[in-house]
């Protein structure tokens, strides 16, 4: 077995090099960052400061710290050595571009995994692991190159968007809002497209929750040679004609590969529909029909009305897109962006990164939330993130007696972030500011012409 190059720098009495990130160990071994680069290629480095190892574990730290530049969360990661000099930003830099994507993305796969038991609240149902698929967008810096990899979105008549785009899509477990794969794409992409990169991945005896963007008759067909379970929402001028009426008010249909298909009845699958109002002025959709359809074909066993509620568990994933994009990395003066990577390998790093802190910060979460018998949707996210980052630089790693005081005392704090049930209410889909009233800028200000006269130079005296 090939051994990583050793660090130059002086480790702690445990040996760790970044000794404040040992906290992290709890759910990220040192065996598995080991095995993420083995697997990858990336041994046999020679002895330096910047060893992959330290490397990998300083880009997990960025998924934390994200609001903080690389050099600031290498000191975060490491305890202050009187007389030793921290790595120069342009170092910490060219050995992220050495470690690259590969292990990262590695370490991800190998990594996350499901959290919930089947006795834990919401992340079941009637036996089923509760999933779901939807898609997102996150802005990247404004660079040729991320221009180049990812592309842009079009505003129409407007030009091309603000900032090149890449689009993630995520299978999350319901219950625990991890997120268990995750598919990264240019914008041009579909989700539905996206999506076929995660179907391996979805566990054994689940059921999947899908927006109506994701129908296909051939996921479909995949779905059920896969005996996975789907309950998805369809767009409501989807010809579905009734077979059979069901007691709950469903009722059976079929759905076709093509319209020919269906004039001749062959190669139809056999669905479930749900059609349904609602019936309240106070809520989004009021008066719309909407269409639910579902592999569950047993009305007793599922029956209608819970399916339709369930349904809106699906909000769970957008909930988890929400953590990352607003609390855990959110746009700030200095980041204009969603990320801060300038790079399209160095894009990639760092959604696995934020994606890998994001499970650490959930199944610390899942843990704390265990211990005293709560549902982790009644912990914040927002409360349990910001205590980590606090507390992750006071992680005391002398002896294991220490550690573990040091990490009872997390957990018990993260206990304490406990938030009431969510309240029966609902938001309008609207935007407060629409539109600025400056010009769009447009490629030909990409970049600006740079003046030729100092300023100085410029001013013309009038009489």
């Amino acid at each position: 077995m090939f051994e990583q190059g050793r660090c130059t720098l002086t480790p702690d009495d445990s040996g760790r090099v970044l000794d404040r990130l040992a906290g992290l160990e709890q759910v990220i071994s040192n065996e598995s960052v080991r095995q993420a680069l083995l697997a990858t290629g990336l041994v046999g480095q020679r002895a330096c400061k910047l060893t992959h190892e330290v490397m990998l574990w300083v880009v997990l730290a960025m998924g934390i710290f994200t609001d903080l530049p690389i050099r600031q969360v290498f000191k975060h990661a490491r305890r202050l050595r009187v007389g030793e000099d921290s790595p120069h930003r342009s170092s910490l830099c060219v050995a992220r571009q050495r470690l690259g994507v590969a292990p990262v993305r590695h370490l991800f796969q190998t990594t996350v995994r499901p959290l919930a038991p089947p006795d834990t609240p919401g992340a079941f149902y009637r036996g089923l692991r509760l999933v779901a698929i939807d898609g997102t967008v996150f802005d990247t810096p404004d660079t040729e190159a991320n221009d180049k990899a990812f592309g842009r979105p079009s505003a129409g008549d407007r030009g091309m968007g603000a900032f090149p785009q890449v689009r993630k899509v995520s299978l999350v477990e319901v219950g625990t809002h991890v997120e268990l794969a995750i598919v990264l794409k240019r914008i041009a992409c579909g989700e539905t497209t996206a999506m076929e990169g995660l179907w391996r991945h979805i566990p054994v005896s689940s059921l999947l929750l899908e927006d109506r963007g994701f129908f296909s008759y051939r996921q479909w067909k995949r779905a059920l040679s896969e005996n996975v379970a789907v309950l998805a929402r369809v767009k409501s001028g989807l010809i579905l004609k009734p077979l059979r009426n069901l007691s709950d008010g469903s009722y059976l249909a079929k759905i076709y590969p093509t319209s020919y298909d269906r004039e001749k009845d062959r190669r139809g699958i056999v669905v479930r529909v749900m059609r349904y109002k609602l019936d309240d002025p106070q809520r989004v959709g009021h008066a719309e029909e909407h269409v639910l359809m579902t592999t569950l074909l047993d009305e007793e066993l599922y029956p209608a009305s819970e399916l339709i509620s369930l349904y809106h568990e699906r909000w769970e994933e957008e909930m988890t897109f929400d953590e990352q994009k607003t609390h855990q990395d959110p746009r700030r003066a200095t980041k204009p962006a969603h990320l801060r990577s300038e790079t399209p390998a160095g894009v990639l790093q760092e959604m696995y990164a934020l994606s890998l802190a994001h499970f650490v910060i959930r199944a610390l979460m899942f843990e704390a939330s265990e211990a005293i018998g709560l549902d982790s949707d009644r912990l914040s996210f927002t409360g349990c993130f910001q205590i980590l980052k606090c507390r992750l630089p006071e992680c005391d790693t002398r002896t294991p007696s220490s550690f573990q005081a040091w990490y009872g005392g997390l957990i018990w704090e993260m206990q304490q972030e406990k938030i009431e049930p969510r309240r029966n209410r609902i938001n309008p889909r609207v935007i407060k500011r629409k539109m600025s009233k400056w010009k769009k800028k447009r490629p030909e200000h990409r970049p600006s012409p740079k003046p030729t006269k100092t300023f100085a130079e410029t001013v013309v005296m009038i009489r």
